[in-house]
Formats: C-alpha cells, sequence, structure tokens
C-alpha cells in the first residue's frame, strides 16, 4: 500500500484470500481501505487492475527511481525548476534529431528514439518529483491532468460532437480550448495561452494563426507575398540609411514575421521549412568540403570565385 500512497481516489483493487479453501474470499474494494478488509496472509492475493499493464510497472520504477536519486544524488538533490530548464529543452531537439533519423529498414533507430524519449520522460518526472516533495502536485495529477484535457478536446470520440476530418478535429481542439480559458478568465486576449517562451518562428505562427481566428488575416496568400515584397523594401531602405541597430533589427523582424505568415498561408510549417533549408545546406556544405579536401584546396583561404564554383559543382550532383 505504502508504494501506492500517492494514488487517486478509490481505484478498484480485488482482494483474494484462501482460493480453494473452505474459508475463501473475493473481496472488490478500493485501494485506501484494501488492508481493512480482511486479515492478509501468506495466502492473499491483492490485484490491481492498474498495474496489470506492464507498462504501469515500468512507470512506477520509474518514479521510484526518481525520488531515490532526489534523495541520495547531491546533483538530483540541487536541481530546481529552473535549473532543470535548458536540460528539458536540450532533451526535446535530441528527441527531434531522434525522429528526424528514424529508418524503417533500421531497428536500431527505433533504440535510439526509445533512448531520447526515455531521456524526455524523465525531464517529467524529475519536475514532477521536485513539486512532490514540496507538497505542491505530484505525476499523478500531471497525467490525470493531461488525461481529462484531452477527454474535453475529443468530444467528437467522447461526445456527440462529428468530427470527419483532421481539420474538423483541429477546429473543434481550438473551440474547446477557447471555451476553457473564457471559463477561467472572461476576460482573456486572444492570444492568452500562447507561450512567449519557446522557438521564435513557431511562437509567431501562433500568434498569427490566433488573429486569423478572429478574423485578422489576409483572405489568401496574396495579401502575404505582397507584405514580403512591402517589408523587404523597407529593410533596403533602413539599411541605405545607416540606420541604428534597433530600427534594423526591428525591419528584420517585420520581414521574418511576414515570411512565417507566408508559410502558413501556404499550409508549411515555418520551423520545419527552415530546418529542411538548413540540413540541405550543411549537407552541401559538407561536399563542398569533402570535394575541397579531395582537390587539396584550403576552403578558408580561397577566393569566393572558387567557393561558389565548388558549390555549383556539388549542386548539380
Amino acid at each position: 500500500k505504502l508504494s501506492h500512497e500517492s494514488a487517486n481516489g478509490n481505484e478498484p483493487v480485488v482482494l483474494l484470500h484462501h482460493l480453494g479453501l473452505p474459508d475463501q474470499r473475493v473481496e472488490h474494494t478500493t485501494l485506501p481501505i484494501f488492508d481493512r478488509v480482511l486479515p492478509a496472509d501468506h495466502l492473499t492475493t491483492l490485484y490491481i487492475a492498474q498495474m496489470a499493464e506492464p507498462v504501469a510497472g515500468e512507470l512506477a520504477r520509474l518514479h521510484q527511481l526518481a525520488r531515490t536519486l532526489r534523495e541520495q544524488c547531491p546533483w538530483d538533490r540541487e536541481q530546481t525548476h529552473d535549473s532543470l530548464i535548458k536540460h528539458l529543452i536540450e532533451e526535446t531537439y535530441e528527441v527531434v534529431d531522434a525522429i528526424e533519423a528514424l529508418d524503417a529498414n533500421d531497428p536500431a533507430s527505433d533504440e535510439a528514439l526509445i533512448e531520447e524519449l526515455g531521456d524526455l520522460l524523465y525531464q517529467v518526472e524529475f519536475h514532477a518529483t521536485i513539486a512532490e516533495q514540496q507538497g505542491r502536485f505530484s505525476l499523478a495529477d500531471v497525467a490525470r491532468s493531461i488525461h481529462d484535457k484531452l477527454v474535453r478536446r475529443h468530444p467528437h470520440v467522447f461526445g456527440n460532437v462529428v468530427a470527419n476530418s483532421a481539420s474538423d478535429v483541429v477546429q473543434t481542439w481550438d473551440e474547446v480550448k477557447r471555451a476553457e480559458k473564457k471559463s477561467v478568465d472572461s476576460a482573456a486576449s486572444t492570444f492568452t495561452g500562447v507561450a512567449k517562451s519557446g522557438p521564435s518562428l513557431q511562437y509567431a505562427t501562433k500568434i498569427q494563426k490566433r488573429a486569423a481566428d478572429v478574423g485578422f488575416d489576409w483572405p489568401n496568400s496574396d495579401g502575404a507575398f505582397e507584405k514580403i515584397i512591402e517589408e523587404s523594401a523597407e529593410i533596403r531602405q533602413a539599411v541605405a540609411l545607416n540606420s541604428d541597430p534597433d530600427t534594423i533589427r526591428m525591419e528584420l523582424g517585420d520581414l521574418l514575421f511576414s515570411v512565417v505568415n507566408l508559410s502558413r498561408h501556404l499550409g508549411h510549417d515555418a520551423e520545419q521549412a527552415l530546418r529542411g533549408a538548413s540540413e540541405k545546406f550543411r549537407h552541401r556544405f559538407e561536399q563542398v568540403e569533402q570535394l575541397a579536401l579531395s582537390r587539396d584546396i584550403d576552403l578558408a583561404n580561397a577566393p569566393l570565385e572558387q567557393l561558389d564554383a565548388l558549390w555549383d559543382e556539388v549542386k548539380k550532383q
């Protein structure tokens, strides 16, 4: 019972006592009070349905390990929610790398993703363990919160709402989410709930979508194209006039914001588009390095014309 002291509510359990004997008993009760139902001995079995699935057992082991490390490891004891932020971000990006490296023909790529997802899961467990020790909340609260939210946000599964496509699901999700926010804060902004600390491209996309939801948006991509042209001219003018760094940074931001807007109108994720372009550039430049090495060319001292020629050669491959 102590190993499940954080269990929530009246979870059902079954006591199997002296099965096959004249005084056998099968008692359906709940976790908080099962030890008061009958005098247990070595012929008594406790069945906890939640622990029947392997995932529950493994999560329980991880939870106990997190507690042990928090109590006995000097480094773990020193950590706070704030100190773990950089690790949470790092592990998240490592999961992204593992996902992008997945190969259906290479089982080892699955193992890499398993490892990285585990590292990320431990970050969630770590934060929950810190909060639990502070008497604030536990991992059970985290799991219950996301479970209940997913049920609320899927009325087409658990209610009477009809959703015939993925876009219908997204629309329903957003509608339920807005209703939830308004019920908490009647004066909530259109942008309430959009985290400011996320990647800038993602942040821009989210606030653009929120504005579009209330009708503040171009009717099609034409306006987004025109806005990019307008912002490009403004940054050119700012540079030509030797404007101060703050002005140039502001104009650059406007241009980037406009590009994100175009990406959204065209149905593409700006983060993924930029990542793909960056990966393409990195791959080609590494090929340029290999080509230069094979021809005994020092890239650091080679003229730009020679570098361009190498780049064009690689690009044609």
